[in-house]
């Protein structure tokens, strides 16, 4: 699909939908005009127009949150679009992570969801926060103090741990408890060499698609 094909409104504008690539995380809506599409396309990073000022604006200009742009898709009648990202930050300005945090319904859970897909992500963030401030009492900066080799014992630990509820018949409640306490202990190895998560994830999208692949 071209630009010309997009179906902007009568005031010449196209809501945009952003979503975090790697986990799905919706972050917010807001709106385009042509030139904020064409700058998007352009530079990579993700540029608005603001409704209230009539002025156009660049996510993270003034504040650093800026989202790195990985894909945009437009919707079957072309007068939506998806903008894949990843969001350095918080992507909005009350400085929570989504802008999707105030609850309609009795059931659901406050402060925002809290979907399973999206914990190793939180955990990932968590984990960068204890590298820069250390709480008092807090296992994960006690972790990465301790240094990579304390770190990789406690994965190995955890990785016995995952084997004996597989083989000692503990149970599935038990092997799941384990493998989410390794996964954790996984995590922070990554956080305490810098590596994102991502990077994770996009080894396992190249291995898939590369067995997927006709005649693999």
């Amino acid at each position: 699909m071209t630009l010309d094909a997009l179906r902007f409104d009568a005031q010449g504008l196209i809501p945009a939908v952003v979503q975090e690539a790697d986990t799905g995380e919706l972050l917010m809506v807001a709106w385009m005009d042509r030139a904020a599409v064409e700058a998007t396309l352009a530079t990579g990073v993700t540029h608005f127009w603001s409704r209230s000022r009539g002025a156009p604006w660049r996510k993270g200009e003034t504040s650093g949150h800026t989202q790195h742009v990985q894909a945009v898709y437009a919707d079957c009648d072309g007068d939506t679009l998806l903008v894949l990202v990843h969001q350095e930050g918080v992507a909005c300005h009350t400085g929570s992570r989504t802008c999707f945090f105030t609850a309609l319904t009795a059931d659901a859970t406050p402060g925002g969801p809290l979907a399973p897909a999206h914990m190793l992500e939180r955990l990932e963030r968590t984990i960068q926060a204890r590298r820069t401030d250390a709480p008092s009492g807090s296992y994960v900066a006690k972790l990465l103090a301790a240094g990579e080799g304390d770190i990789c014992r406690k994965i190995g630990e955890e990785a016995t741990e995952v084997i004996t509820a597989a083989l000692a018949g503990e149970g599935d409640r038990r092997l799941v408890e384990e493998v989410a306490d390794l996964w954790f202990h996984t995590l922070v190895l990554l956080g305490a060499r810098g590596i994102p998560l991502r990077e994770v994830l996009k080894e396992l999208a190249r291995r898939h698609a590369r067995r997927a692949a006709p005649g693999a």
